[in-house]
């Protein structure tokens, strides 16, 4: 009887280890970061929408709600957490069109209006709520491109014309003209993403052909040179990438701290962050909602924000905001 007591007493001490050093585990392995849901959306729940940012306040126009194309235009004020509703977009309703913010004034164009792939050109004047036809994209009609702005020039490249691209453009203001790139060496590609972090910007993610794109790109907007960057696959290239799995398409992106962050596509809730001076990612909390594609990632006052997208046939209207060293907290 002794005996049999203290096997009881050894194994309970045992199990207590193995649950205590579990417990350890998990806590060692729990992600870091939150999310803060915010207004929602004042549209129609929508994805495939275009966006920019001026003044520290976040356009969203355009995109698809699974019934019909759009080209309303909405603001969102972060400071004070509410959206209003400007003047309407004066080209085609779309869905997938690109834009960027240069000199102060937005800039939309590309896209599919249900029928065509498109290549005209609209820029934004926030000063007095208005919009003006510029020339027209010189590449071919497309859509699912990506658009954005570095050290002050501004860019459209990549997307689907038929055929998937890799061609880049650049747009002058001044001039009211498109000129051609230099060359991307990446793959071909659609509904890849792109942040910047000071003067540089980072391509990756997006589709050819049906397969998920793994290499990764740095664009130094002074020089205009590509840089290949370590691949975003989980592979035998070393351990640093051994818990990779950032591969996906219909992402979204965006910056904090100078720390970029890819979110959501394929109808995931994961977050990854980069860190540009090692060129490593590290997983964060992820999307603490519905998984989905084609939302939107903006970053505004250094503050990061994922919203709209959808997921199969259900679209969105919700908006969440990013808090990368917060610890995670359940319903907040």
């Amino acid at each position: 009887m002794n005996r049999l007591k203290k096997l009881l007493v050894l194994s309970l001490v045992l199990n207590g280890f193995v649950f205590t050093a579990c417990n350890r585990d998990d806590d060692e392995d729990e992600l870091k970061g939150n999310w803060l849901q915010k207004s929602s959306f004042d549209g129609p729940a929508r994805s495939n929408t275009a966006s920019f940012i001026i003044d520290n306040l976040v356009y969203v126009a355009t995109g698809y709600t699974g019934d019909d194309y759009l080209k309303d235009l909405w603001v969102y004020n972060s400071e004070g957490d509410f959206w209003e509703q400007k003047a309407d977009f004066i080209g085609v309703k779309r869905s997938s069109a690109s834009a960027f913010e240069l000199n102060g004034k937005g800039y939309v164009g590309l896209g599919y209006d249900g029928t065509n792939r498109l290549k005209d050109f609209y820029e934004y004047n926030p000063a007095n709520d208005t919009w003006t036809q510029k020339a027209d994209f010189i590449g071919t009609p497309r859509y699912g491109a990506v658009g954005f702005q570095v050290a002050g020039k501004a860019f459209f490249g990549t997307g689907y014309d038929g055929n998937f691209l890799k061609d880049f453009y650049q747009y002058d203001p001044v001039a009211n003209t498109w000129s051609v790139s230099n060359g991307f060496g990446g793959n071909k590609r659609r509904n890849a993403t792109v942040f910047v972090i000071e003067d540089k910007a980072y391509l990756g993610t997006g589709t050819n052909n049906n397969v998920n794109q793994i290499d990764f790109w740095e664009f130094n907007g002074t020089t205009e040179v590509w840089t290949k960057k370590r691949d975003i696959d989980a592979g035998d290239d070393g351990d640093y990438n051994e818990d990779y799995h950032l591969i996906r398409s219909n992402a979204v992106s965006f910056v904090i701290d100078g720390l970029g962050y890819l979110a959501t596509g394929d109808s995931s809730t994961s977050v990854w962050q980069y860190n540009s001076l090692t060129d490593l990612w590290t997983e964060k909390t992820g999307l603490e909602a519905s998984g989905r594609n084609d939302a939107i990632g903006f970053s505004v006052n250094n503050r990061g924000f994922v919203m709209l997208g959808r997921q199969g046939t259900g679209y969105f209207d919700d908006s969440y905001e990013f808090k990368p060293n917060d610890e995670q907290v359940d319903n907040d």
